[in-house]
């Protein structure tokens, strides 16, 4: 059943940003001497890390401007589903989600992703196109860290596509060089499949299900993964965890030239709203792989991966139906599968007020991970 959601934004007029716009060189040449404070702030490296000291001052004027410019970036009709929030968010989700706790290394504090070593860690595919669509904007305001700009991108997108609005702290500083990484590594984001059982026929997706429950045999696995190897890493309890994955995974789509998985996870993937949780619950999800060429005769082939990739989608083989394309990730549907995350996901398919708000304090709690504000 599919649930008629109300539109929590309304819909604008498109935008996009050019740096020789009229409005767009007053805005540059108004910038407020404050934004100085950046050049200032104070380095100390630590075994490849950074310590660093907000500024002591920054005008909220200065902030409005960058603000400015970023909201004109976000209905961009050259990316995707007309919208850049989407990605934006992603980009800050995964700069600040390598973060450790037991170490307090990673985070969003220095934007790794400027560096190579970083930038090519598997999970990170396609977030150049994010930071590009950003470049502008940096030139625009050079002395804004490109740690805050991140995170603030990720939240002037969630305010303007209806989500949460979320007080931005600055200070974040960037690397200078890639030492950090002698104390990181892979790993720390999460993986759709990790640990679930491995499936080496593109033809027989269904081979990796649980006869009598419907899951994928050696879900635990990758539970745990999720759970423990990611989340509780940062901090993170299984309230908080099922807020940001409802409140993020409303959000963009994924690519098989990216990721090797396809498809929105749901209908309005540029507005907030908790399609997410109330379709995992009560949709009939089918698990297909790139074989499944089924898909294609149903005008259902972008849901289909790339070769070796797992999903759910929310079609039946035979069933003709009018709704719209959509998958599940299998790291997804740990979330249904799960008994206590599963608590979670009801109470957030009742109530999408209460998962705007949740979901706002955790994605707010893992964007200042190690900033030490």
């Amino acid at each position: 059943m599919r649930l008629n959601l109300p539109l929590l934004f309304a819909p604008v007029a498109t935008t996009a940003f050019a740096p020789s716009c009229p409005k767009a060189r007053p805005l540059a040449s108004r910038r407020s001497t404050s934004l100085n404070n950046y050049s200032t702030v104070k380095w100390s490296p630590r075994g490849g890390g950074t310590a660093f000291s907000a500024p002591s001052s920054y005008s909220s004027a200065d902030l409005d401007e960058v603000r400015a410019q970023l909201k004109s970036l976000m209905d961009n009709p050259s990316w995707d589903d007309g919208s850049l929030a989407p990605i934006f968010i992603r980009l800050a989700w995964h700069s600040s989600g390598t973060y450790d706790a037991a170490t307090g290394t990673g985070g969003s504090n220095g934007a790794g992703k400027t560096h190579i070593v970083e930038a090519a860690d598997p999970e990170n595919a396609g977030l150049e196109v994010a930071r590009s669509f950003l470049e502008p904007v940096k030139k625009m305001f050079p002395e804004i860290s490109y740690s805050d700009l991140w995170i603030l991108a990720s939240y002037v997108g969630l305010e303007h596509t209806g989500g949460p609005v979320i007080d931005f702290t600055p200070g974040r500083v960037d690397h200078l060089d890639d030492s950090y990484w002698s104390e990181m590594s892979y790993g720390r984001l999460p993986a759709a499949e990790k640990y679930a059982c491995p499936h080496l026929d593109d033809s027989n997706a269904a081979a990796s299900l649980d006869a009598e429950s419907g899951t994928v045999k050696g879900w635990e696995g990758l539970c745990t993964h999720v759970r423990n190897e990611v989340f509780y890493r940062m901090g993170f309890n299984d309230q908080e965890i099922v807020a940001l994955l409802c409140g993020g995974h409303v959000y963009g789509r994924c690519h098989p030239n990216f990721s090797g998985y396809a498809g929105p996870w749901v209908e309005d993937m540029t507005k907030f709203s908790n399609e997410y949780a109330t379709d995992m619950i009560e949709d009939d999800w089918t698990l297909v792989s790139n074989g499944d060429t089924w898909l294609d005769d149903m005008g259902a082939g972008e849901l289909r991966p790339a070769p070796g990739k797992r999903q759910f989608v929310n079609k039946v083989p035979g069933r003709i139906d009018d709704e719209p394309n959509q998958m599940m990730l299998l790291s997804d549907m740990i979330l249904a599968w799960d008994p206590n995350f599963r608590y979670h996901l009801e109470q957030y398919a009742a109530d999408e007020e209460k998962l705007k708000h949740d979901f706002g304090v955790a994605f707010k709690k893992l964007t200042e991970l190690g900033c030490g504000f």
